[in-house]
């Protein structure tokens, strides 16, 4: 990193007019071999002396605290020199440390005033930075336009964020006219680049077909070198690529092996279905226990299929003790996030007393959320509740609808029922039947 921030101001600074002096390149060697203390002695008097490439180095000494003591003060003072003699790279740093408040007081409108002037000299860095200063509206009026045009900048120049950036405004339409083919050109180059991101989300549209053609190979290419790099949703989705045999040849044990990856970076999708893996023993050796730890993370961080399937092993005692009452905790988180199946179950939970205490009207409660989202067995119970007190219309309703998704015991129960209707009774059922709408959880 330190050869590199020399090796960048010098291939700079060959475009700038700078006074040559004596002891620059004396200290240029001195801080290639690690010698810090005496590339400062070595740059301080041609720095004293206005030299701008010592003014910038002696910056980066102070800044760093190499050689010295660290001053962040004392960085800005140098830097403020080279800047004003037109060292693109000084210029940055300056407004890096305006931005910071790092040995000066933070002030947003200087930070501006000098990115800006290192982005006209063409520092690809300073251009995508000041394209981030418009597209938050910090320091300057926020403008997406001016975003992009700065952006584009640094883009042209290679520098690979800005690429990425680039090509999210165009996949948006932010700034710029939505142009999928744009965004997949920018995407790409980024990719190419090796930008982990932009690999995964390069992947994306190949799996999608959004602005290329759909191919599943061509996404499973870019998946891997974006998970090969620790990208956790690119490993994630390759093991989703193998599962199905999308793209490439269908190996569960080789999903696993990327579904574990992904997991142990707290991918909470990926923590679950690492837990079916094993509960189901899918390209690995079926081991309960196993399976709980990974339902229990996901589950932990909120993942409600995760809290269901946990609540299931604590119900099943499959590798922990059977424990109704931890089961009825689990179903009661995901029964709130609209697990359909888990609101059912916590409803017969409640109706027999199993790990809560006995309580009909929340079991009915529960009930109804579930056949509100169209849980067939849901709806067959409540159409038996219903009917108990009969009230037969809500009763043929239920049973209609649940008759309608195949549950046979709401046929029987839809057709017992309606013997005991008014004709005017039935076509109410029916009509309320067919107007009936699922709810969203």
């Amino acid at each position: 990193m330190k050869r590199f921030l020399l090796a960048a101001f010098v291939g700079l600074a060959t475009c700038l007019v700078l006074p040559a002096q004596a002891g620059f390149d004396e200290g240029k060697a001195a801080y290639e071999r690690g010698d810090y203390a005496v590339a400062l002695r070595e740059w301080r008097l041609p720095a004293e002396q206005g030299d701008a490439k010592s003014q910038f180095m002696l910056g980066i000494m102070y800044e760093k605290g190499w050689g010295v003591t660290q001053d962040s003060a004392k960085a800005v003072k140098w830097f403020r020199k080279a800047a004003e003699q037109g060292v693109a790279l000084a210029q940055y740093n300056l407004g890096v440390m305006y931005a910071n408040g790092q040995g000066i007081a933070k002030d947003d409108d200087e930070t501006v005033w000098w990115i800006r002037k290192a982005a006209e000299q063409g520092y690809a860095q300073a251009q995508y930075t000041l394209a981030l200063t418009y597209a938050k509206g910090r320091g300057v009026a926020q403008d997406d336009s001016q975003a992009v045009k700065w952006f584009r900048k640094a883009a042209e120049q290679g520098f690979v964020q800005a690429q990425y950036t680039l090509a999210l405004t165009y996949a948006k339409g932010q700034g710029v006219a939505q142009d999928d083919s744009q965004a997949v050109k920018w995407f790409r180059k980024a990719a190419e680049q090796g930008f982990a991101q932009a690999q995964y989300t390069l992947a994306l549209t190949y799996a999608k077909g959004r602005g290329v053609a759909q191919d599943n190979s061509q996404a499973v290419k870019w998946f891997r070198k974006a998970a090969e790099q620790g990208y956790a949703l690119a490993q994630y989705n390759l093991a989703f690529m193998y599962t199905g045999g999308l793209g490439t040849t269908k190996d569960n044990a080789e999903a696993v092996k990327w579904y574990r990856k992904a997991a142990e970076q707290g991918v909470a999708l990926a923590q679950y279905t690492l837990g079916v893996a094993y509960e189901k023993g899918q390209g690995v050796t079926q081991y309960y226990a196993e399976a709980m730890k990974w339902y229990h993370k996901a589950a932990d961080q909120g993942y409600a299929q995760a809290q269901h399937n946990l609540a299931l092993m604590y119900t099943g005692g499959l590798g922990t003790t059977k424990d109704n009452a931890e089961a009825v905790k689990w179903y009661r988180k995901a029964a709130e996030q609209g697990v359909a199946l888990a609101q059912y179950t916590l409803g017969l939970a409640y109706e027999k007393g199993q790990g809560v205490d006995m309580d009909d009207g929340w079991a009915v409660r529960w009930y109804r959320k579930a056949a509100e989202q169209g849980y067939a067995q849901a709806q067959y119970t409540l159409g038996n509740r219903h009917s108990a007190i009969q009230d037969y219309v809500q009763a043929l309703m239920w049973f209609n609808l649940a008759a309608a998704k195949g549950e046979e015991n709401a046929r029987k129960r839809r057709d017992n029922v309606a013997k005991k209707m008014t004709p005017a009774q039935i076509a109410e059922a029916q009509r309320l039947a067919r107007e009936w709408r699922p709810k969203k959880p």
